[in-house]
Formats: structure tokens, C-alpha cells, sequence
């Protein structure tokens, strides 16, 4: 063998020694790992929001045709979708005061202090999963009321169910990230004891919060057919977080 050669391989096995020699001691190590895990669902769920809203010179007069035809929205929901959930979500009155234009020197004019109408609204919560039969139940109540908004989501059944394979997913998480880690520190995934595992939290539920409703003016809902609208329910992701505390012998 050459010299050359001898010389090449003594530079190597000096490197590996000292390569060596900087590894860190892992022995009774503890690591903190962060885990994630997350499931995916159609939705199956959706919140309707339907309001009326008149306007009068005769604030009983608007109060009154407000009342009657969220009596027989209702009556239309209930009708259509008999397992659906029904809730009073805001009901308001407003006087009208008539616009004053601003003073020849720029100055606002006072309000007139006797209105001279009044705006009468209320809305209508549908809680409902017959989804299939959402946009027939929807047309048939826009005769009456209209639609403020829809918020789909995960009837509470379906979220106690995925519940379980949220748990799973974080947890292989976890595992793998373990793994991972004892490879980098030139340990086994055998030579890690998991010390101790805190569920944070659930994450966060999409779309699932209630907004309160909008006082938004509406031109009156007619009795005339109204066309089936088309929707798409999509999907919901449930988020988990972990952290486990883990101990290399």
C-alpha cells in the first residue's frame, strides 16, 4: 500500500473519531414534541338565517304585518322540514327620521325629533341536517322570507364520532416526529419513553360560529314562486394539537 493511501485513510478514521467525539450524549435526554393531527368530513349541517323586515308610517301596522308573515314562514319551515330546529334570533324596531340637509354654512341641521316611519324586522334561525331537502324547503319559505345567510358545518353526532380518529391521527403524528427525531440523534424509536402527553386542545371549528344577524333593509318578500337556489354543503376539518414529553434511556 502507498503512502499515499495510508496517509488518506488515517486523515478518515481522524475525522470519524472526531466526529464522534462532538456527538452529543443523549442518554436520559428529554424532548418536547409538538404532534398535529387532523380529519376531514362533509358537512352535514346547516344554520338558515331567514328575516322579514316592513316599513310604516304606522309602527303597529308594520309591526303587525312583520308578525304575520313570520307566522307563516314558520309554518312553512316546520311544514317542509318537521325535524328541523327553530329560533327567534333578533327582532327590532327603528324609527325613520327624514333626511336634513346640512345648513348654508356647512353645519349639520338638528334631527327632527318625530320619526316619520318605522322599520320592523325579525329573524328566523333554521337548524337542520336533511341537507337533500334544503333547497326545496329554502325556495318554498323565500315566498315569504328571505334569506340572510347559510352556515354549513358538523351536526354534534358526527363531530363525537370523528372525534376518535382525531385522536389516532395526532398521536401517529406524534410517533412519527418521535421517530424522526431519535434517527437525528442516532438513537432508536425503541430506546424513546414517552414521559407524558398534553392534549391542548381540539383546534379550531371553521365556519361553526354563530355571527349575530345583520339589520340590513330588505325589499319585501312577495308570494310569488320562487326557483329551487343550489348549494354546496362542502367540508369541515377538525384540528387537534398535542404535546408529549419524551425520554431517551
Amino acid at each position: 500500500m502507498s503512502l499515499k493511501k495510508i496517509a488518506l485513510i488515517a486523515a478518515l478514521t481522524l475525522a470519524t473519531q472526531a466526529h464522534a467525539q462532538t456527538q452529543l450524549a443523549t442518554a436520559g435526554a428529554m424532548v418536547i414534541v409538538p404532534a398535529y393531527g387532523e380529519v376531514t368530513h362533509p358537512n352535514d349541517q346547516v344554520v338558515a338565517t331567514f328575516f322579514i323586515e316592513e316599513q310604516d308610517k304606522d309602527k303597529a301596522a308594520a309591526a303587525s304585518r312583520v308578525n304575520q308573515k313570520m307566522k307563516q314562514g314558520t309554518e312553512i319551515v316546520r311544514r317542509e322540514d318537521p325535524k328541523a330546529i327553530l329560533k327567534t334570533v333578533g327582532y327590532y324596531t327603528y324609527p325613520i327620521y327624514p333626511e336634513v340637509a346640512p345648513r348654508p354654512d356647512g353645519q349639520p341641521q338638528p334631527r327632527p325629533l318625530v320619526p316619520t316611519g318605522w322599520r320592523v324586522g325579525q329573524y328566523l334561525e333554521v337548524k337542520t341536517t336533511n341537507l337533500a331537502h334544503l333547497p326545496r324547503m329554502t325556495a318554498a319559505v323565500q315566498k315569504i322570507l328571505a334569506l340572510n345567510g347559510l352556515n354549513f358545518g358538523l351536526s354534534p353526532d358526527t363531530t363525537r364520532k370523528l372525534d376518535a380518529q382525531r385522536l389516532i391521527a395526532t398521536y401517529k403524528n406524534l410517533n412519527e416526529r418521535v421517530a424522526a427525531i431519535a434517527s437525528a440523534m442516532g438513537r432508536t424509536l425503541a430506546e424513546a419513553v414517552v414521559d407524558t402527553v398534553d392534549f391542548e386542545g381540539s383546534g379550531n371549528y371553521a365556519g361553526q360560529q354563530d355571527a349575530a344577524p345583520q339589520f340590513m333593509r330588505a325589499a319585501k318578500a312577495e308570494s310569488v314562486e320562487v326557483a329551487e337556489p343550489s348549494f354546496e354543503p362542502g367540508e369541515t376539518t377538525l384540528q387537534m394539537r398535542l404535546v408529549g414529553k419524551v425520554k431517551f434511556r
